[in-house]
């Protein structure tokens, strides 16, 4: 784990030192050299919460000691902590601490001792909550060790249809597949379905993020005179450490956080630059609770 941790801890130190500039994802996952895909994920696990979350953060925080250690204008303060407009700032710092900028500044040149009770108690209770606190001996963290078996894929045709919005609405994806599949008769166990998330939800906004329904394929299988939303990709093979998932597909989410959280960062592998591959292995709509049966495939590297 100590490796995860220094890595993020690299990130946390380069976002402390540029919070006046703007901050991507991929920059970020340059410095962590985490794969892009996962970085989000891992580095929410480390530090309890998003990259974005943890940025936005970190200026407010930096802003609230420039208004009560500096004679800074207010409008410089946003600026240097990397917010676009004075009014964005006085809304944000207003919601995070209760008060307006100008409101903590005059407090401050009240009492210049001024106490822990004028910050938002929020600010304590969000603060980054560390693997160690919080998991180190934990029994998830072994029953996930006990769980995972490594698993060589190979390189697999599917059919696909892409839904773009809330994860919890990809029924329609799986519907509109289902009913092509049908036709062909692309039946388990001699093709598989597969869901994959392309983004991650905690980063993306909901109506934009993208998952692809898929069914593996046979070979010669005619590609032409498909419906529109029917399209065709290859998903690449290599490594994957597998677990196993069965329950309601909301708690799908608590499981990555599990993995990327307890799983890899004590084993001896690195998250690839591939996607993570559910491979649906019963209808929930049949499932007298509505659970879902996935083989969840993460796709691992050996840790250099």
């Amino acid at each position: 784990m100590n490796d995860y941790q220094e890595r993020v801890n690299q990130v946390c130190a380069h976002i402390d030192a540029h919070l006046d500039q703007k901050l991507s994802l991929d920059q970020l996952a340059e410095v962590s050299h985490f794969s892009k895909y996962h970085f989000s994920r891992i580095f929410a696990s480390v530090t309890g919460r998003t990259p974005f979350a943890y940025i936005a953060q970190q200026r407010l925080v930096q802003a609230a000691t420039y208004l009560r250690e500096s004679p800074l204008p207010v409008l410089e303060i946003s600026l240097r902590c990397g917010f676009e407009s004075a009014s964005n700032f006085n809304a944000a710092f207003k919601k995070y601490y209760g008060q307006t900028p100008t409101e903590m500044r005059e407090q401050a040149r009240q009492d210049r001792n001024i106490s822990q009770s004028f910050r938002n108690p929020d600010e304590v209770a969000a603060a980054p909550i560390r693997y160690d606190q919080t998991v180190k001996h934990s029994l998830l963290r072994r029953v996930w060790q006990m769980q995972a078996t490594i698993e060589e894929l190979p390189l697999m045709e599917v059919a696909y249809v892409r839904h773009v919005g809330s994860y919890l609405e990809t029924y329609r994806a799986w519907a509109k597949l289902g009913m092509w599949a049908a036709e062909h008769r692309l039946f388990p166990p001699g093709q598989s379905y597969i869901g994959i998330s392309l983004d991650d939800p905690a980063v993306t906004e909901e109506e934009e993020c993208r998952y692809d329904a898929c069914v593996t394929v046979p070979e010669g299988l005619s590609q032409t005179d498909t419906p529109p939303e029917i399209q065709f990709q290859t998903l690449p093979g290599g490594l994957y450490a597998k677990f196993y998932f069965f329950d309601t597909t909301d708690k799908l989410a608590l499981l990555y956080q599990s993995i990327f959280g307890n799983w890899l960062p004590d084993s001896e592998y690195d998250p690839d630059d591939r996607y993570c591959l559910e491979f649906s292995m019963n209808d929930p709509a049949q499932d007298p609770e509505g659970k879902a049966k996935v083989d969840l495939y993460i796709p691992i590297k050996t840790r250099a």
